[in-house]
């Protein structure tokens, strides 16, 4: 079965969208590196993720970390973070994925760092493409 972040890989890199969402709870947030405030819950995660899966080219975990981290409720969460690299438009992105998890062992808070900021653009350009086109945001 393996732990959350063995299962979470498999279903990103595999693309499979019902894999992750039965990762999340209900309340999760998504720190995202294009927007200030969170994406929060797990329809808006799941529709995010929809977007990245199609998005992202060459996706491909790297590299993992785990342990502990203090959460947005200042409450310390086993954590893992996943070293990623993929492409968004042609620019090469380096990032990190960091899992934090409830007591039950599924994500309740997850944050996205990428580099470099040519690839931050270029991804959120895209992403926020996205979001308007699934209905996910209103249109600037």
């Amino acid at each position: 079965m393996g732990t959350t972040a063995d299962r979470f890989k498999a279903a990103v890199e595999a693309r499979e969208l019902d894999a992750v969402e039965e990762l999340f709870t209900e309340d999760i947030r998504l720190y995202s590196p294009v927007k200030f405030t969170p994406f929060e819950g797990r329809p808006m995660v799941l529709g995010l993720f929809g977007v990245l899966l199609r998005t992202f080219e060459d996706f491909h975990y790297v590299g993992e970390l785990t342990g502990s981290a203090q959460g947005a409720d200042g409450g310390s969460a086993d954590s893992t973070v996943l070293v990623f690299r993929a492409t968004v438009n042609g620019k090469q992105i380096h990032g990190i994925d960091l899992l934090q998890l409830d007591e039950a062992g599924r994500i309740k808070e997850f944050t996205v760092m990428v580099r470099p900021q040519s690839a931050v653009h270029a991804l959120g350009e895209a992403v926020l493409a996205g979001l308007v086109e699934d209905g996910l945001v209103p249109q600037a």
